[in-house]
């Protein structure tokens, strides 16, 4: 897709960069044609009320009220896809027993495409069902395939050319069952390794190794698996994503990958690709002990928003949004597109005064948390914005955004700007996952709301060394650090809303 300003006045997805909350409409609206190929499972959720112990063993009694069954594994990732738009297909193998009769069901009622999911009465369809009391996950009941019958590989192998052809993506969900053994791995292998350029593959698998030789797009590990690929131990908390982000390199070279995305739960995710910059993104964890599936969640709008065109970055950032949404919900559930624009939305008006802020940074210090501030215009969203803006969060631990009042720009940029008012501005950065606080400042410069918040980092992105800022001197005066970070001069705002108004395409691409 080209650059510039589509037909309906909103910019070309290959040029978005923030999560404006018309983004999961007009992904919607691309409807690519996306084949989930795997391990399809489902998944029980049973709760009920514990009220004596058993006599037989020192056990509770859980008296089952409530019985809810859903599409789990590779079935989970297809039910987000069509719940996001996508026209979707799916090919693995179930068996031919209430389990799978009901996952078909539920497949068939979101609008996925089951002709080529095979049933074979010899296969039991895998099926997890997790026992609840109190909101509290106490047991799970695996009732798994065990060997998976001859003749059920071979006819999934059999479906593999007309599974993938002509799509826009492929998801390949290996969590080991042996779905995915030989022949169909080799199949698929021998189909999607003579695919067409623009069509995507991404491989989420407990062990991605099997696959190198397909050169995905994308692999998507979480931390464990990655783990098990570099055969080490990953710290506990956020430095995992340091650790995950220094053996990149060895990532790439054992997935064989074009980029590795690693899932860190609560640590949000982190992007490394075989050319360009790592990406971070940072998840809005909730205490919700009873959702699960998140990560479904995740691949199937990364695969989205990939399909659709839009910057990898961005879908990375789209992908961590709905992530955020779903683990909001108990049980298996799915991100629809209008719930995940409702979710952006949210973000409209969040911009916070001074002194609302300074009361929630009071807090986050008693927790030891360090604060980092930057500000700018950030009028339209480029790559120099979010590339610096996930540097800024990495210097501390809460990333503030101060924005320049529309009067402001207009002062430091002339009477043709802002393009976006700082109601929007607001909202897009505010949805962007590294940032934590957006407020508005309406001076000539953000030292008084420096002198107000004392960040212990003021982070700038420009040309500056910390002797040309005015700032420098109130940020020192309490004891603060002044931080300069990247400046992509090519991708500056006034360059790209020159080649809008000129009707020019984008000028640097991104993978």
């Amino acid at each position: 897709m080209s650059g510039g300003v589509a037909g309906d006045g909103l910019p070309d997805l290959s040029e978005q960069r923030g999560l404006a909350a018309w983004l999961p409409r007009r992904l919607a609206e691309e409807s690519p044609a996306i084949t989930v190929v795997g391990d399809f499972m489902l998944d029980g959720w049973w709760s009920g009320s514990i009220d004596r112990m058993c006599r037989e063993a020192p056990a509770p009694v859980v008296d089952i009220e409530h019985r809810v069954f859903a599409p789990g594994g590779a079935a989970n990732t297809a039910m987000n896809l069509a719940a996001l738009g996508a026209r979707v297909r799916v090919a693995g193998i179930i068996g031919r027993d209430d389990a799978g009769g009901e996952l078909k069901r539920q497949l068939l009622a979101a609008g996925v495409d089951t002709g080529l999911l095979c049933e074979h009465q010899d296969m039991t369809t895998t099926t997890k069902i997790r026992i609840s009391s109190g909101g509290q996950v106490l047991l799970r009941f695996d009732d798994s395939a065990g060997e998976i019958p001859g003749g059920a590989l071979e006819a999934l192998a059999a479906a593999v050319p007309a599974a993938v052809e002509h799509q826009a993506a492929v998801v390949i969900c290996d969590y080991g069952t042996g779905v995915l053994a030989e022949p169909v791995r080799r199949r698929l292998i021998d189909c999607l390794g003579r695919r067409a350029p623009e069509t995507l593959v991404v491989v989420d698998a407990h062990d991605p190794r099997p696959w190198a030789g397909l050169e995905p797009d994308l692999v998507t590990p979480n931390a464990q698996e990655a783990a098990r690929l570099l055969d080490l131990r990953l710290p506990a908390g956020p430095e995992r994503a340091a650790v995950v982000t220094e053996h990149g390199r060895q990532l790439l070279q054992s997935t064989g990958a074009r980029a590795v995305v690693v899932t860190l739960d609560r640590d949000g995710t982190v992007l490394i690709p075989a050319t360009g910059s790592s990406h971070r993104t940072w998840a809005r964890p909730v205490t919700e002990k009873q959702a699960s599936g998140a990560g479904d969640t995740f691949v199937a709008a990364l695969t989205l928003a990939r399909a659709a065109s839009l910057p990898l970055t961005a879908s990375l950032d789209l992908a961590q949004a709905a992530a955020d949404v779903v683990v909001h919900h108990p049980g298996t559930s799915v991100c629809g597109t209008d719930e995940l624009g409702r979710y952006l939305e949210s973000f409209a008006d969040t911009a916070l005064t001074a002194d609302e802020l300074e009361r929630h940074l009071r807090a986050h210090r008693s927790d030891g948390q360090r604060v980092v501030l930057t500000n700018g215009c950030f009028d339209v969203l480029h790559r120099g914005h979010t590339r610096y803006l996930n540097q800024a969060k990495q210097l501390g631990d809460v990333l503030v955004v101060a924005l320049n009042s529309d009067d402001s720009v207009r002062k430091l940029k002339g009477p043709g700007r802002p393009i976006n008012g700082v109601a929007d501005r607001a909202a897009v950065i505010a949805a962007l996952s590294c940032v934590d606080y957006v407020t508005v400042f309406d001076t000539p410069t953000p030292i008084p709301l420096i002198e107000q918040l004392r960040p212990e980092v003021y982070a700038k992105g420009g040309d500056y060394t910390p002797e040309m800022l005015a700032e420098t001197e109130a940020v020192e005066a309490y004891g603060g650090r002044v931080s300069i970070l990247d400046y992509v001069a090519e991708r500056s705002t006034t360059a790209m809303v020159q080649r809008i108004r000129n009707g020019e395409g984008a000028s640097v691409s991104e993978a």
